[in-house]
């Protein structure tokens, strides 16, 4: 086993803030512990998550790292007591808890992914939290099937531009709501069948004529506020609509009687407070069902841009300013 080094360059939250308050520190290496595997992060996915860490607003479960970052791609350089599903010199991606702005990352290893060939190691990085994000709540929570439709809020995301090609995959429908004609222009060439400006058009209006008055199946929703009531217009009887965030707000007035009268299911989920069993599950479902399909290159997350890790700042101000297009991620 190679010599690592005793410290390394990670990027810290010095107090809540704005991106400035994203700097470069120096910290010891980590040492992996029971089932954990220690990875030399190569790229580092950027995620809602991570600015909302930042800020204040979400800060992290006990006993995760307080650094920011939450899926990493690199080589295993180390493993753990009683690990069995790598080994040095391993090339993975993984979700994890915190801790991915940085040099060196822990990870467990069942929730530890082999990096298809299909994927270079840039979009490895932006892979995990996004694909596993749309596989649980579209299709588990969701339970999407072939000749349904899915409504997709904020289409051009990383969630948004993977959820479209999830859908198209396995059979779905995709309609996305977006905020610019390049955006729209970026989802359709992605494969989805239709995107609609909601800065233009009432999205609700929209989907019922283009599913003949029936509505979305499934709906997955980032915005929350006063998109909860629309949402529940535009689901179709017996909806689902699974709820990943709320940049609305997570306070509404809602008129519930829709609920009864459409028998609508309203879920929702957070990955990073889930347990390594539950995360480990997810991993299991999508290297079956999705890796095959990344293997062949017919998914792949959608890249706008990279930074250096020390530009993490500048990768925030990035994804606070709204136009990327797909996902923002650090290379270190």
């Amino acid at each position: 086993m190679e010599k690592l080094p005793a410290q390394m360059t990670v990027i810290g939250i010095s107090h809540p803030g704005g991106p400035e308050v994203l700097v470069p520190e120096t910290r010891p290496v980590p040492l992996p512990g029971v089932s954990e595997i220690l990875i030399r992060v190569e790229v580092a996915g950027v995620n809602r998550p991570d600015v909302m860490q930042r800020t204040g607003s979400y800060p992290p479960p006990p006993g995760a790292s307080d650094l920011p970052g939450l899926e990493v791609a690199g080589e295993v350089v180390a493993v753990g007591e009683g690990v069995s599903r790598y080994k040095p010199g391993d090339k993975v991606m993984s979700l994890v808890s915190g801790g991915g702005y940085a040099q060196f990352c822990i990870a467990h290893e069942s929730i530890a992914m082999a990096i298809p060939p299909g994927l270079s190691m840039l979009e490895a990085g932006a892979t995990p939290e996004t694909l596993m994000t749309v596989w649980h709540n579209v299709f588990e929570r969701g339970a999407l099937k072939a000749g349904e439709t899915l409504l997709i809020h904020g289409g051009s995301s990383g969630i948004g531009t993977m959820a479209i090609q999830l859908a198209k995959a396995f059979g779905a429908t995709a309609i996305v709501t977006v905020g610019s004609k390049d955006k729209a222009d970026a989802c359709l060439a992605l494969g989805a069948d239709h995107a609609i400006n909601y800065r233009t058009h009432d999205f609700v209006a929209e989907v019922k004529a283009l599913t003949g008055g029936g509505g979305a199946d499934v709906i997955l929703d980032m915005v929350g506020g006063d998109y909860i009531e629309k949402n529940y217009d535009a689901a179709a009887i017996e909806g689902r609509i699974v709820q990943i965030a709320f940049l609305h707000g997570a306070k509404a007035t809602v008129n519930f009687v829709k609920l009864l009268v459409k028998r609508l299911h309203h879920t929702g989920s957070a990955l990073r407070p889930r347990s390594v069993a539950d995360k480990a599950a997810m991993v299991g479902a999508i290297e079956a069902k999705v890796l095959p399909l990344m293997r062949e290159g017919r998914i792949k997350p959608l890249i706008d841009s990279s930074f250096p890790l020390e530009k993490a700042a500048d990768a925030h101000r990035r994804m606070e300013a709204g136009a990327h297009i797909g996902k923002i991620v650090l290379t270190v």
